[in-house]
């Protein structure tokens, strides 16, 4: 797993709640685009779910 990767898992787990992208870049420093297409990746990993439109958490245990 990229770091960029980690720091936006991370930032999820750290909230403890769903995150926008955009919320994850503020929190991360990243791109909001570049944020979106991690979670995207990350989603296909199975480590994200999204539980509503536009939001989005780690897969515990992941």
């Amino acid at each position: 797993m990229t770091d960029k990767k980690q720091m936006v898992l991370e930032a999820m787990k750290k909230a403890g709640k769903p995150l926008r992208p955009g919320d994850i870049a503020k929190m991360t420093g990243l791109d909001k685009d570049e944020v979106s297409k991690i979670i995207k990746e990350l989603k296909k990993e199975g480590a994200v779910y999204s539980p509503k439109r536009c939001f989005y958490s780690p897969v515990e245990g992941k």
